[in-house]
């Protein structure tokens, strides 16, 4: 969200809208609540689908499924939607998280599905997507940034707590954007699956990042990078 300073138009100020005018007009846009941003990667799948339809959830990662909606469910935190990728295996591991946490909305975008987002600095031998996805991809990706990742609406009263459940690609460029580091380097960053990241964003747009890929709460012999 832009500055609320640059939701009003000054031309109009005058002498009968005065300084108290104005102070009132800006804090009517200013946000006053926190938002948290759960990031989730989805669940280890079946890598030899052919087709989105085919690369279902392995057993392995419907149980990485249920040990993150229940270290998800143990915060305490009252999460206001879920909101997913449209592909398969994001689809699954919501279905999964979202039974420890009855209640909550689920939303599912194509906005979120994996992709390429940017060509990545240093480049890397075992990764070369066609330049044209770059353009498809990356435009759609940096969409769904500006959409979800951004300060509180003015209206909101209250703190947010919000779950993404998506891509390893997608998550990396998203935390990459938000910290306002370069985006290029997005594949420098690993997550395993079913893993959580918390970005934390601030009334006045400063964001934090509290854990960055979190699996702790998974036995070893569970975690996975697939």
């Amino acid at each position: 969200r832009r500055e609320p300073l640059a939701l009003i138009n000054l031309k109009k100020k005058s002498e009968e809208t005065g300084e108290e005018e104005l102070a009132s007009r800006l804090d009517h846009c200013k946000a006053k609540a926190t938002r948290h941003i759960f990031l989730i990667r989805h669940s280890q799948y079946n890598l030899d689908g052919r087709a989105d339809k085919d690369r279902t959830l392995t057993p392995l990662g419907r149980e990485q499924a249920e040990l993150t909606g229940h270290r998800l469910a143990s915060l305490g935190l009252k999460f206001d939607q879920i909101i997913h990728s449209s592909m398969t295996r994001a689809t699954e591991t919501t279905e999964i998280i979202s039974k420890h946490l009855p209640g909550v909305k689920k939303i599912s975008t194509d906005l979120l599905r994996e992709g390429a987002p940017i060509e990545p600095d240093p480049p890397v031998s075992h990764w070369k997507p066609e330049a044209v996805q770059y353009y498809e991809d990356g435009a759609r990706i940096e969409a769904a940034f500006r959409n979800f990742i951004h300060r509180a609406d003015a209206k909101q009263e209250e703190d947010s707590y919000e779950i993404f459940v998506c891509h390893a690609n997608v998550i990396r460029y998203i935390v990459c954007r938000a910290l306002q580091f370069p985006p290029e380097g997005w594949l420098r960053l690993s997550l395993n699956n079913g893993s959580i990241t918390h970005l934390v964003i601030r009334p006045n747009g400063r964001v934090a990042l509290r854990t960055l890929g979190d699996t702790g709460f998974m036995p070893p012999d569970k975690i996975t990078r697939t």
